[in-house]
């Protein structure tokens, strides 16, 4: 990575805005039931404040008010969270910009400081120069360490950069530390594991792998398309008819590069989604079944791939891994990464993160990213706008 990061700079006596990803869920009480993304930026706000900043303020989104004040939605319990991770009192602000908020900040005793939810404003997801010109006001430095939003061009993530100097946190870095390594320079054999529903989510991302990986294990409702492709009965499996061409297209494709693109050739299928107890293993699916996760002769012929891979990026699990009668697929997955020794294992966010999660395996996954969206699209190969704004290592 060729940006700057929090380690190029000099913080003491500064005021430094931290673009956090504080978007956790809450439940009714609103208390906070899952608080990875608040832990995941601790790193960064503790060392700006050993370097001796003035002060720390912390920004981010919560949910989709769409511009309007929602009070459920307040950033208030993720203060309250950080007080108690860090051991240290959170001025928590119930507005983002203005001059009641630049006066808070300069009358406060507490080093750190939480302004409210970014969306509560219309003009963050527009990227409004004039509010991201108000939230530069605040501070000397700018530091995005929002991987979940980078691929958002909003006034928090990009705007701002255009009034202060831009710097990477430490998950920023350690986002692109993993994946740019994967995507520029992998160690081989390279092999990716995409699932998921969709094609059509992951076409550009095939198309960008394709020229990079040794093997892509496709799984999931995305892989009854392609076998459709190679002429295969699917039964009612998730079919995206219109997108049988482009599967084919990429199957020969694959073909010519010499990439092996390996499909399942069991299924657990069922003959309605809501009818667990009719399920069964088939290598060919029945008129009227639907598959609904991979099966073991499948999960074998992935983990054979695997284990001999020295790269590996995971995005989208193989089946429906939500229920549990249909999960063994993606659990057989998760299991089978998190006992190989000597390779990188790579999670590509969203529900591979929660899947990882739920079969207790995170600690023994290299890295795990923090954003979905973001890291599908860093992978597909985009310029991620929150990343391209920050300056650049001389």
């Amino acid at each position: 990575m060729n940006k700057m990061t929090v380690k190029d700079i000099d913080v003491k006596g500064k005021k430094v805005i931290i673009r956090a990803d504080f978007n956790v869920p809450l439940d009714k009480g609103l208390k906070i039931t899952d608080d990875r993304r608040i832990q995941e930026s601790l790193p960064t706000i503790k060392y700006i404040l050993e370097k001796g900043a003035d002060k720390v303020i912390l920004m981010s989104h919560l949910g989709r008010p769409d511009g309007a004040v929602v009070e459920s939605m307040r950033l208030a319990p993720v203060g309250k969270r950080i007080e108690e991770l860090l051991k240290q009192k959170v001025l928590i602000l119930n507005e983002c910009v203005g001059d009641n908020v630049k006066a808070a900040i300069s009358a406060a005793s507490e080093k750190i400081v939480l302004l409210e939810n970014l969306r509560f404003h219309k003009e963050e997801e527009k990227n409004n120069p004039e509010f991201a010109k108000k939230l530069s006001e605040l501070a000397d430095i700018y530091v995005n360490d929002a991987f979940g939003t980078a691929h958002r061009a909003h006034a928090s993530t990009e705007g701002i950069a255009k009034y202060l100097p831009g710097v990477a946190g430490f998950l920023i870095e350690k986002e692109i530390q993993y994946l740019g390594q994967a995507v520029e320079n992998p160690t081989r054999p390279f092999a990716v594991i995409l699932g998921g529903a969709k094609v059509s989510d992951k076409i550009m991302l095939v198309e960008n792998l394709l020229a990079k990986a040794n093997a892509l294990l496709i799984g999931g409702g995305m892989a009854y398309t392609f076998l459709k492709a190679k002429g295969e009965g699917i039964g009612s499996s998730k079919l995206e008819a219109d997108k049988v061409d482009v599967a084919k297209a990429l199957l020969e494709k694959a073909a010519k590069m010499n990439v092996v693109i390996e499909l399942p050739v069991d299924h657990l299928v069922v003959e309605k989604f809501d009818k667990p107890e009719t399920k069964k293993i088939v290598a060919q699916i029945p008129d009227g079944w639907m598959a609904v996760d991979i099966g073991p002769k499948t999960q074998e012929n992935f983990n054979k791939i695997l284990s001999a891979a020295k790269t590996i990026v995971w995005n989208g699990p193989v089946g429906v891994f939500e229920t549990d009668a249909y999960a063994q697929g993606t659990k057989a997955v998760a299991q089978h990464l998190a006992g190989l020794k000597g390779a990188v294992t790579i999670v590509g966010g969203g529900d591979s993160a929660a899947a990882v999660s739920k079969f207790g395996v995170e600690e023994s996954m290299t890295h795990i990213s923090t954003g979905g969206g973001a890291s599908l699209e860093y992978l597909e190969g985009k310029k991620l706008p929150g990343i391209v704004a920050l300056k650049e290592k001389i």
